[in-house]
């Protein structure tokens, strides 16, 4: 399926071993044979050491082609005139510098590095062939990393065992054909037979979720989740009538080039018997791609409009938020902006770690709630509207050089907003009347049972 040369975009990905670079240079090789000085390929990498076995491996059987390479520029041109070069791709304005070039073939290599697939969508300005000659994108990956979450979503989720033509929507509504090769190590059989041992050496790494997304390619096994706690069944919820004496607040992360996340959260006061006391259901959620490269940035004034058509009239008592937006920077803060459009917000504790007795950070506070209270009741739920959470919170990762902090280059703007949700010491409003004569009983009553007896 890899010599495809008529479909788009292809990712390409799997277990470990599973002979991804091999396919890739195989395949550009014979591309460059056929379309001659209009084959124009780059393979990237997050960084350029990090191209240097794609590179030795090109060297074993490239110059038996014939093709000449040139180290000072990373460069191999074939007798056909083609090119092929090697390429580091970190952020956005990497990308940038070849708008107005012709390239026939990109290959991303590791794109689940890519915490924001900003980058990677950026070369499709540069993806273009004047010559006519069908152009394409090939990703490769391995479960795992920070950009596991947009790769499971893109290209995992809507065709799990791959191998069948998908549209895939990008920005502005534009819709291309793209596939998913899955890569299997058994299928290497090269290296199944130069290195035997090599499977066995993968049961080594001692995490089975590690073993099990490496060996076997499987997309929802994570590595390493910074919130093992996280149990699908038990933390999310079907939407119910919450009451409306219940206390009501928000929790707000800013972003400006990254998403922004709102969250709208109740305190429970315990008579819904599901729900103990003291217990935060997060029921709503704005999650603002606002992402200059998809052409959807808003300001701060639209942002205040969104949250306060989105509060619905409800009685919010508080709301917290990243203390970034409290910065001046020459004029008003963004807090001013914010209160001056009718949304008063006040300083989220923001921190992120415990310092000692008595002094708990923000992700041990979420970690406790996970957990629930002494009956393994969690004590915070999320109505499952509220997808972007739930999508990516269970997939964050530990910070490989400080594994008690989370990996802030993964997509972690829901967290930190529920993070700021759990420090701002919710409490809880008791109902004033007696209890049956509250609003939600009959409502609630199938769904949760009888209140009271």
């Amino acid at each position: 399926m890899l010599v495809d040369f008529q479909t788009p975009l292809i990712f390409f990905g799997g277990s470990r071993g599973g002979g991804k670079t091999d396919g890739v240079l195989g395949k550009w090789a014979i591309k460059a044979k056929k379309y001659g000085i209009n084959f124009n390929g780059i393979l990237f990498r997050r960084e350029l050491p990090m191209l240097d076995d794609a590179i030795a491996r090109s060297q074993q059987f490239y110059p038996k082609l014939g093709a000449k390479w040139q180290d000072q520029k990373k460069t191999w041109t074939f007798a056909s005139g083609g090119r092929i070069r090697f390429r580091p791709l970190r952020v956005v304005m990497d990308a940038d510098k070849y708008q107005g070039q012709n390239l026939s073939d990109i290959c991303v290599e590791e794109a689940g590095q890519y915490p924001d697939p900003s980058p990677i969508d950026r070369l499709w300005g540069a993806l273009r062939s004047s010559a006519g000659i069908p152009t394409q994108m090939i990703l490769t990956g391995n479960p795992g990393g920070a950009g596991q979450f947009w790769i499971k979503q893109r290209h995992i989720d809507p065709c799990p065992m791959g191998l069948r033509l998908k549209w895939l929507e990008l920005s502005h509504g534009i819709k291309i054909r793209w596939l998913f090769i899955p890569s299997k190590l058994k299928q290497n059989k090269i290296l199944m037979q130069s290195d035997p041992q090599y499977e066995s050496r993968l049961h080594l790494v001692g995490n089975d979720k590690l073993v099990q997304a490496w060996l076997n390619g499987d997309w929802n096994a994570v590595e390493g989740a910074f919130f093992e706690e996280w149990v699908q069944e038990l933390h999310v919820i079907k939407p119910f009538r919450i009451p409306s004496y219940w206390t009501r607040f928000r929790a707000f992360d800013w972003g400006s080039a990254a998403p922004f996340s709102v969250g709208w959260f109740a305190v429970s006061d315990g008579t819904i018997p599901r729900y103990p006391r003291g217990a935060l259901i997060m029921y709503r959620e704005w999650y603002g791609a606002s992402r200059p490269n998809v052409g959807l940035k808003l300001t701060t004034e639209e942002v205040a409009r969104g949250i306060i058509k989105r509060d619905c009239e409800e009685k919010i008592e508080y709301s917290v938020a990243d203390p970034s937006i409290f910065a001046r920077d020459g004029g008003p803060s963004r807090a001013e902006i914010f209160s001056q459009r009718g949304v008063f917000f006040r300083r989220a504790d923001n921190r992120r770690l415990s310092e000692g007795r008595g002094h708990l950070g923000g992700w041990d506070e979420v970690r406790n709630r996970l957990k629930g209270n002494k009956d393994g009741i969690p004590m915070i739920f999320f109505y499952n509207t509220c997808t972007d959470t739930i999508r990516t919170i269970p997939v964050l990762q530990h910070d490989r050089s400080r594994p008690e902090d989370l990996d802030t280059n993964s997509e972690d703007h829901a967290a930190d907003m529920v993070r700021y949700g759990c420090m701002s010491r919710p409490w809880v409003a008791d109902y004033p009347m007696p209890p049956r004569s509250n609003e939600w009983a009959e409502d609630n009553k199938q769904e949760h049972g009888a209140a009271y007896g």
